[in-house]
């Protein structure tokens, strides 16, 4: 059994359900299931892909995301999932690193194309809405659709996908998850929102992050359910589907909760078919959860990162929701506890490390042993999140991954674009957080250390970052330093530099 096979069985209970709702267009789960099939009988003739081979993909949401993930699990192969909020140099890294087979992508994101076929020429192109030129359409590859679609080495235990979080050495690392993770997710997901084949989600965070993948979408469709899918979040948008399309069920991080209770709209608008939204991703607010709550809506918290799926702690619908601050019990199907640096549980109340272990957590970081060593002890999963446990097992985050930013919802860590800075030759020494901010949660900072002599201006350094790296990570602000405050082993302490105040925001908006 693969993946798959829950939603051919789907299609065989209900084939004429609306699995996928996208731009006013229905996709029934039988015509779901024969999509999946072509899919998978064409990238096998076409291109050879089997198990162990990585198909990438680079477009906003759409429903053949879906068909190609669930076209690997059938094929054992690997979906690679692009942030398309990356720069092409950090796209090329990871297509790079995951020796991605073929590269499946939308035609807004075509700016890839000329600098791939110079780097990586033997990566096959196939476009979702355009012919790529060298390439084929994927409506055209589907045509082409011959033999068995089926690979019988395919099971549960294969890795199905491998998904880039930001590395804290500067370069992004590939979380891959086995099929029995996302299977294992889904069941914590369903157990979490009393999810049914009777629920509605709403869809409207990218399919790049396990969050707007694996929290509410893959679990729904595993069930039976219908998922209504936006290509982007937007709060116009996300209002309208609610108020129209009488979803039960949608997952929105705080930025999102945000801008959608900012909107207009937001009190006019009809919201008595939700049953439930869900948040995390960061710490959240209470402010934001009461905006929901005062009009009647729960909200639930979800916990836990790419490493995990990403559900392993969470709030349910129907349980306890009255610890302000918590983000619930560990899931159904896995284990979570708080250590010290040596991994010894700690009692009740004592701030630690969060830990979690189970069927849900990433196998390894993609050709990166040293990381996953680092990261995984004896199926613990160590994930750097520092919080406490009470007596009755609910889980606080006080503080999240060492010196991680989390803008709009995107993580970013400092050494990254600290690396793209250090290549500047009139940058001597630098260091960047993250500064508190209304819109985006966070955004970058950096203090820099000029050569000596050099007159290098702010903004020449973020056109520099900005060459390298996605928008979003460019420094808001650059602040020219004599000096940085470091231990006693030379390391910057980012902590203290946090201390110093903060420098007066300037009007540009990157993210």
């Amino acid at each position: 059994m693969d993946l798959s096979d829950l939603i051919e069985r789907n299609a065989a209970f209900t084939p004429g359900k609306p699995a996928i709702i996208f731009e006013g267009e229905s996709l029934s789960y039988a015509a779901f299931t024969g999509r999946i099939e072509r899919a998978a009988q064409a990238l096998r003739a076409e291109f050879g892909v089997g198990r162990g081979d990585r198909v990438a993909i680079l477009s906003l949401n759409r429903p053949d995301y879906l068909v190609l993930l669930y076209a690997c699990a059938r094929l054992g192969a690997m979906l690679v999932p692009l942030n398309w909020r990356l720069a092409v140099a950090e796209q090329l890294f990871i297509l790079s690193d995951a020796a991605a087979k073929v590269l499946v992508l939308e035609q807004a994101f075509a700016e890839i194309l000329p600098t791939l076929e110079k780097t990586l020429p033997g990566t096959s192109i196939v476009g979702l809405d355009f012919v790529p030129r060298p390439g084929i359409a994927f409506d055209a590859l589907l045509t082409r659709a011959l033999g068995d679609g089926r690979n019988p080495l395919a099971d549960l235990a294969c890795p199905l996908l491998i998904v880039y979080t930001s590395g804290t050495t500067g370069r992004p690392k590939g979380a891959v998850l086995r099929q029995e993770a996302l299977l294992w997710n889904g069941v914590m997901s369903q157990h979490m929102h009393d999810l049914t084949s009777d629920d509605h989600v709403l869809t409207v965070l990218p399919f790049f992050h396990v969050g707007g993948l694996n929290i509410q979408t893959t679990p729904a469709l595993h069930e039976g359910a219908t998922v209504t899918i936006h290509p982007r979040f937007t709060p116009d948008a996300t209002l309208s589907t609610i108020a129209r399309g009488r979803p039960t069920l949608t997952v929105l991080v705080p930025a999102a909760i945000k801008a959608v209770t900012d909107h207009p709209d937001w009190f006019s608008t009809d919201l008595s078919s939700l049953k439930a939204v869900s948040t995390g991703s960061t710490i959240v607010p209470p402010h934001l959860i009461e905006r929901f709550v005062a009009r009647g809506v729960p909200v639930l918290q979800v916990y836990g990162s790419t490493e995990t799926c990403p559900v392993a702690v969470y709030t349910r619908l129907g349980g306890d929701l009255s610890r302000v601050g918590s983000t619930g019990l560990c899931g159904l199907c896995c284990e979570a506890k708080v250590i010290d640096d040596s991994g010894v549980e700690l009692p009740p109340n004592t701030p630690g490390e969060i830990a979690v272990r189970g069927p849900n957590v990433f196998s390894e970081y993609w050709g990166n042993k040293e990381a996953t060593r680092e990261a995984l002890h004896d199926g613990w999963y160590r994930t750097g999140d520092i919080g406490v446990r009470d007596a009755e097992g609910y889980f606080w985050v006080h503080d999240r991954k060492k010196n991680l930013i989390i803008s709009g919802g995107e993580n970013i860590y400092p050494a990254e674009i600290e690396r793209v800075l250090l290549e500047h030759p009139d940058v001597r020494e630098c260091a960047v957080i993250g500064r508190p901010d209304p819109r985006w949660d966070e955004v970058p900072v950096a203090y820099v250390i000029p050569r000596t002599d050099c007159l290098v201006e702010a903004e020449a350094l973020r056109m520099h970052v900005l060459t390298q790296l996605a928008r979003f990570k460019v420094p808001r602000d650059i602040v020219f330093v004599d000096d940085l405050p470091r231990t006693a082993l030379g390391k910057v302490q980012h902590f203290m530099l946090r201390q110093l105040g903060e420098p007066a925001p300037s009007q540009g908006d990157v993210n």
